[in-house]
């Protein structure tokens, strides 16, 4: 299944600025003075490291959200949440991500694109809905990011330019197995 045919015009836009969101979220980071937050993570902030083998495989894992660059006055230019659990299933030619449990559960297919990386495109479930809205429906909700293998076991969703509070969207994906 081809990425490219289901993605929004907005969302394709969004992830082939990705770079120009990495640095500049980085930029507001450093001038922050807070790079030793960014250091203290290896390669999960390089914006080059991207390692073969993307798909990270079904099962449960454990991730952790960092947001970076405030895109607004409400957020500092680095937060980091706590590691909650998310899930990836197969479904066949392609995957989903999602997270467990919470007030806010992206959920979203994991579509190839290289031996690098993988497309996520998904939508944001919000309290107590059973089911996820459409993505393409609400441009509010749409979500759209890079899944990199960044580490041994390690991977990253990259969300650039996410609606709400930053400029990037780090999640990290770490079996909890």
């Amino acid at each position: 299944m081809d990425w490219h045919q289901v993605a929004t015009d907005k969302d394709r836009e969004r992830l082939r600025t990705w770079r120009n969101a990495w640095i500049t979220a980085l930029g507001k980071i450093k001038a922050a003075g807070r790079s030793a937050d960014l250091t203290g993570q290896g390669a999960l902030f390089d914006p080059d490291r991207a390692l073969s083998n993307a798909s990270p495989p079904p099962g449960r894992y454990r991730c952790r959200v960092f947001k970076l660059g405030a895109n607004g006055t409400a957020m500092r230019d680095f937060t980091a949440y706590p590691p909650y659990e998310c899930r990836i299933n197969d479904e066949g030619e392609v995957s989903s991500l999602y997270k467990v449990g919470g007030s806010q559960r992206p959920i979203g297919l994991l579509f190839p694109d290289g031996g690098a990386r993988m497309v996520f495109l998904g939508t944001m479930m919000f309290g107590d809905e059973k089911k996820p809205m459409d993505y393409g429906r609400d441009d509010g909700r749409d979500m759209a990011g890079y899944i990199e293998r960044v580490g041994d076991k390690r991977w990253r969703l990259v969300l650039p330019w996410p609606k709400f509070e930053s400029i990037v969207d780090v999640v990290e994906l770490v079996p909890a197995d």
